[in-house]
């Protein structure tokens, strides 16, 4: 298989007004400066009872990891503790990626991909697995290995998210399929447990437009965000590097979520490189809420745009921050990457 990208959080937080947000709010300054945390690749931020907590794949891509603060500013200096570490041998001693943390069933969970060691197409074997707290606090409690997540068939998958929508949890992630020629599409399914699906996946997305098949043929990192009575699906396409960027799908709340044929795609990005503001590659997003109640996107990015090498092994994917608005029919409108430095 070729080399491949990577990569969601959200719901909550109460649908926003139309008016109640701008694209570029004003007043006074977060505390927050960007780049947030460097060389956090596949951000996540989550906001659960008064405490942000922050995961994202490391450089070396060999550990699990948490950090959290009261304040999203905060996170940037926030200690972070490792959770796990990949084993030395067998399916989980090579590439780590991709993690997210959510409350499963009362328990903490984190999921990510990981594959085998040992070189070659073999560390690419990439499948969702996940592992477990002991206790209810997840900075202190004792983590272990919950087991490997059980798709409906086997084949390269990551970029696992988890969802609540109308009393039923639900799982979306990126997958390649065996007869179509893309290196993963996304899916979506109801879950039985936190290892198992209770239906068959619904497709949700085939990466066929320009822009979602720069350097590789990829839809991949779903995150969700419920607003103004509909879903909407953001992802991130193409290769990691400046061509990365993101699109969105769209449902109505009310409907049957499982049937693509209610779901709408963009057929332009929502979300891109800025040469202007020189932020390069955005993308693997997540969505939470600051401490004044407003949208924010939490995504990462570069700051340059060459690359010496496979974007793979660039480490300098940083985890960003900005609000964000939605325009009169309550779409999003994330703008573009803002420049380096405090955050209004």
């Amino acid at each position: 298989m070729s080399l491949i990208d990577r990569r969601s959080f959200v719901v909550g937080a109460g649908a926003l007004s139309a008016g109640a947000l701008a694209a570029r709010p004003r007043g006074k300054r977060t505390g927050i400066v960007n780049p947030l945390v460097r060389q956090r690749a596949d951000a996540q931020v989550m906001l659960h009872d008064g405490w942000y907590y922050m995961t994202g794949s490391v450089p070396q891509y060999d550990r699990l990891v948490l950090r959290r603060s009261r304040t999203i500013a905060g996170l940037a200096t926030a200690e972070e503790r490792v959770l796990w570490r990949h084993l030395a041998s067998g399916p989980l001693s090579g590439f780590i990626w991709a993690p997210e943390l959510h409350k499963v069933d009362g328990r903490w969970v984190m999921y990510f991909a990981a594959g085998p060691s040992g070189g070659g197409e073999d560390v690419f074997r990439i499948r969702t697995h996940a592992i477990a707290c002991d206790g209810d606090d997840p900075m202190t409690g004792a983590w272990h290995v919950l087991g490997q997540f059980r798709m409906a068939w086997d084949s390269f998958n990551l970029d696992s998210t988890s969802f609540v929508h109308r009393g039923t949890r639900y799982f979306a992630w990126a997958q390649r399929e065996d007869g179509i020629d893309t290196n993963s599409n996304l899916y979506i399914a109801p879950m039985a447990s936190a290892l198992t699906l209770a239906a068959r996946p619904a497709r949700l997305s085939v990466p066929t437009l320009d822009w979602e098949t720069r350097g590789f043929k990829v839809n991949e990192a779903p995150a969700i965000l419920a607003r103004h009575g509909r879903l909407f699906l953001t992802y991130s396409a193409s290769a990691t590097d400046a061509r990365y960027c993101m699109g969105m799908l769209s449902v109505r709340d009310d409907v049957d979520i499982m049937d693509p044929a209610h779901w709408t795609k963009s057929q332009v990005p929502v979300f891109q490189s800025s040469p202007k503001n020189k932020v390069w590659g955005p993308g693997h997003n997540s969505f939470t809420v600051d401490e004044r109640g407003r949208d924010m996107l939490v995504y990462h990015g570069r700051d340059y745009e060459k690359i010496v090498g496979d974007p793979l092994f660039d480490p300098n994917r940083h985890t960003r921050v900005q609000a964000f608005g939605y325009d009169a029919d309550g779409v999003p409108v994330f703008g573009e990457p803002v420049a380096n430095g405090p955050l209004a």
